[in-house]
């Protein structure tokens, strides 16, 4: 008898979990395609393309459509439950709510461990080919208006610190299409963050064969790291650099939000960056990268903020208790991007910050439970 009712309320969350995935599912692909789909066309892309570019898409969006879609499949099933006092027979029978929504509790579990995979190997890829597909798109949207391919898919200015090897890039403006960058300058900077060698040139190009950089009219300096003194410059006309080998597709990431990389990348330019949480421009990427792997967690925060309410609602005025639970759900969101915000300048480690607010909420709910349970 209880296996049944087990049953009968997981499979009336999975109905209304799904009608939920599918509506919020389908509102964010309608706002992605309101500003993409008509320049997708305009590129000239295929049918089959723009329609690959959103079915990669549609996994990227589930950090944000799964936690609301969470919250109000559960908090309309129990509610339900316990309007109809399906809840309070249950109770009669001998069971307590741990009991009742231990089938919920299962499914949130399962949920987190099926997100955590999901943020290992199905998101990033999904992300970053879906990206590429419309950098894509848009460079040839730009070449059919354009007859200087030199103009096309341009990234002003590019900047690039890979403090692993030393090397602090700027460059007035980088090609995508030709992987070629003007108005270079490198500093090359010791242990010590002085630099002892500058690299000036017109132009510099990465070589996708030779897998380095090669530079145009330029002049390579060194200097004295004591007195700071210059030595002659080497004047060059074209000049290899072997051991340059950063790729302007990670430089070009370095400029990104963190909240927009994968997994993966952000993985990437903690390795350029020295993955040392005393290094500034790390922090927000570390930060980023423990908050990936803590986000699977929400699948049980939702569940844990959604029992107290539903399930001890006032029976006059069921909204109290969905207006109580939708506040607290948003409080969290907002604890998370302070202490996000936190993580990144420094004032707190990038652990803490991802794992404070889950664990605050645990406390919390802890106490709701006490007080009505």
């Amino acid at each position: 008898m209880r296996i049944l009712i087990d049953k009968y309320i997981l499979f009336e969350w999975i109905k209304i979990f799904l009608i939920a995935i599918g509506v919020m599912l389908g509102i964010l692909l309608m706002n992605d395609m309101y500003s993409t789909l008509g320049k997708l066309f305009e590129s000239g892309v295929g049918t089959h393309r723009i329609l690959l570019y959103y079915a990669l898409l549609s996994p990227t969006l589930l950090p944000i459509f799964l936690p609301i879609s969470l919250l109000l499949s559960f908090m309309f099933v129990l509610g339900s439950l316990h309007r109809t006092n399906e809840i309070t027979a249950m109770r009669a029978a001998g069971m307590n709510d741990l009991r009742i929504t231990r089938s919920l509790w299962l499914a949130s579990f399962v949920l987190a461990g099926l997100f955590l995979w999901l943020n290992a190997s199905i998101i990033p890829y999904c992300k970053e080919n879906s990206r590429k597909i419309y950098d894509n798109a848009m460079i040839e949207r730009e070449l059919k208006s354009s007859s200087n391919v030199e103009r096309v898919g341009l990234v002003k200015p590019l900047c690039f610190n890979n403090r692993r090897d030393g090397r602090l890039w700027f460059m007035n403006s980088f090609s995508k299409t030709t992987n070629r960058g003007t108005g270079v300058r490198i500093s090359i900077l010791d242990g010590n963050a002085r630099e002892v060698g500058r690299v000036m040139a017109r132009e510099g190009v990465y070589d996708d064969v030779d897998k380095c950089w090669f530079f145009l009219d330029g002049q390579y300096m060194k200097f004295d790291p004591q007195t700071g003194r210059l030595a002659k410059p080497e004047i060059f006309g074209k000049r290899y650099f072997k051991d340059y080998k950063e790729r302007p597709q990670i430089m070009i990431l370095s400029m990104s939000r963190p909240q927009d990389l994968s997994l993966s990348e952000n993985k990437v330019l903690l390795d350029a960056f020295g993955n040392d949480e005393d290094y500034n421009q790390a922090l927000p990427y570390m930060v980023r990268q423990y908050s990936i792997w803590v986000s699977p967690l929400i699948c049980v925060i939702v569940l844990a903020i959604a029992i107290p309410f539903s399930m001890t609602g006032v029976r006059t005025n069921p909204m109290v208790g969905v207006s109580k639970t939708i506040g607290m759900f948003f409080a969290y969101f907002v604890l998370e991007n302070v202490m996000s915000g936190l993580g990144a300048k420094g004032a707190i480690s990038p652990m803490a910050a991802a794992l404070t607010p889950p664990a605050l909420i645990f406390v919390w709910t802890a106490f709701l439970y006490r007080k009505a349970f």
